[in-house]
């Protein structure tokens, strides 16, 4: 850590390695703004909280620069906590090991916390410095983004007097984003009577592992193996072709993460066992041929293991299996109007099985809302053919994109002057909380970028050292060149 304070600009880096220090996974970012609202006082600053535990931090024009468009600059505090199933980590206590590995910043077998702890520092740094150049300020941390964008949800009017929207928590330097997808939970369930456990059978637990996983959005394009289907798929031709009865499974626990991992327990006759082994040992072959590229550490085991207390009926175990096998999942829709960009997806983020109860969770994002509500409702069709029931939840809107915006312009023309080029203007598939801030400032104008950051939401997160830096006198000109009211 006292390397990475010494990375450039250290304003940001230092404020970085102290967010590291802070257990903030989402949903338990209290200590996260707690931190904030010491900072904003302790720099004489106004600084509100709302009810939601959103923090505000208020900030007055430089000298000279009275009349200028006022700015919100704006980043979430929470991170996604996910970590190798070796690592010992507790997110709600132990502090992100973050370290330097060439030209990246990365953690010790767990999620980085740079989405959105360099956005969230990038913000402090402007407003502890007394030599930046800039009008009326305002900063936003919102809270609880990555697990149902809460506190942009519940963020009233009345708190921002600002023009413009800033938001620092896009992942790649050199692009400006002005649109993002919408998204929707869709949760299936259903209990069962769990049935004894037969004579003359063996248990098996079999593991689906080494996937990358990653971000449900960013990363749904790049064709990485999902764990749950993967485990699925080999479970239906196992029940198929030897009859196996399944116990448990368990595989994913977060929405917005690409499940990397994931096991069952069934239970398999004597007689055929050996065919069994033989089976999971061809799959992993199959796994390795089919994904190797993509997924060099992809591994499908088995080993014996104790019995279970009873299993799932062979008629409930029919309809689970295929309804997780048979959920869409990965890019389902590139769009039309946008070169490259994922319109439509599905993450089949969360499969649980066990102990009377079948659970998944879906994640699904488009960036038309009507795109998103009908494959909501063809998840939900393919689940309650297998008898689950239904809940959708969480629904947020995508930003549409503003192609006239002033502060786009504004940061093209100051991105050219720098860098002697004109960055990239995109959409992005995944949810940016631009689109739900606006339902409460619908005048806002609003723009989004940041350093390029790799593998978020997975324990590969790493964010590239030169980016930040890039990214960091970006900010610094364009909050210069505010343009007046």
């Amino acid at each position: 850590m006292s390397d990475i304070k010494n990375l450039e600009p250290k304003e940001l880096w230092g404020y970085f390695s102290e967010i590291c220090q802070i257990p903030h996974p989402s949903k338990k970012e209290h200590n996260m703004i707690e931190y904030v609202q010491k900072f904003g006082k302790s720099q004489g600053l106004e600084t509100i909280t709302d009810e939601t535990g959103n923090v505000i931090i208020k900030k007055k024009a430089s000298p000279g620069m009275e009349n200028r468009k006022a700015v919100v600059l704006q980043a979430h505090l929470d991170m996604v906590p996910q970590k190798n199933s070796d690592k010992v980590h507790n997110f709600e206590k132990d502090p992100i090991k973050a370290y330097i590995d060439g030209e990246w910043v990365t953690a010790e077998g767990t999620t980085l916390g740079s989405d959105n702890g360099i956005g969230v520092a990038a913000a402090m740094a402007v407003l502890a410095s007394d030599d930046i150049k800039h009008g009326p300020l305002e900063a936003l941390f919102t809270i609880d983004e990555e697990t149902g964008m809460t506190g942009a949800n519940n963020l009233k009017p009345g708190y921002l007097d600002a023009d413009i929207l800033i938001n620092m928590d896009s992942e790649d330097e050199g692009e400006l984003y002005v649109g993002c997808a919408g998204g929707i939970d869709v949760t299936a369930e259903k209990t069962y009577k769990e049935e004894p456990v037969p004579t003359g059978m063996k248990a098996y637990r079999v593991d689906a592992k080494g996937m990358k996983g990653g971000h449900s959005g960013i990363d749904i394009p790049l064709g990485r193996a999902n764990a749950n289907q993967v485990l699925f798929r080999f479970l239906m031709q196992a029940e198929a072709d030897l009859n196996i009865k399944l116990a448990e499974a368990d595989g994913g626990d977060l929405r917005n993460a690409i499940p990397r991992e994931a096991y069952a327990i069934v239970g398999v006759s004597d007689d055929d066992a050996s065919d069994f082994e033989k089976l999971v040992k061809r799959y992993d072959s199959m796994y390795k041929d089919e994904y190797g590229d993509n997924e060099p550490d992809i591994s499908f085991t088995c080993k014996e293991t104790e019995m279970p207390s009873g299993f799932v009926p062979a008629d409930e175990q029919y309809g689970i299996i295929r309804a997780v096998y048979g959920c869409p999942h990965g890019v389902l829709r590139m769009s039309t109007s946008m070169e490259g960009l994922v319109e439509t997806s599905n993450n089949l983020a969360v499969v649980k099985v066990g102990k009377g109860k079948f659970q998944a969770l879906n994640l699904t994002r488009s960036s038309v809302d009507t795109a998103k509500e009908a494959n909501a409702w063809k998840i939900a069709a393919v689940f309650q053919l297998a008898g689950a029931d239904i809940e959708m939840s969480g629904s947020y809107p995508g930003w549409k994109p503003n192609m006239k915006s002033p502060i786009l312009k504004t940061m093209q023309e100051v991105y050219n002057r720098m860098f002697g080029k004109i960055p990239e203007i995109k959409a992005i598939h995944a949810g940016l909380e631009c689109g739900i801030i606006a339902g409460a400032y619908p005048h806002l104008d609003m723009i989004s970028f940041g350093p390029t950051i790799r593998y978020p939401h997975s324990p590969d997160e790493k964010v590239n050292i030169e980016t930040v830096k890039k990214f960091w006198d970006f900010l610094i000109a364009t909050l210069e060149a505010i343009p007046e009211k």
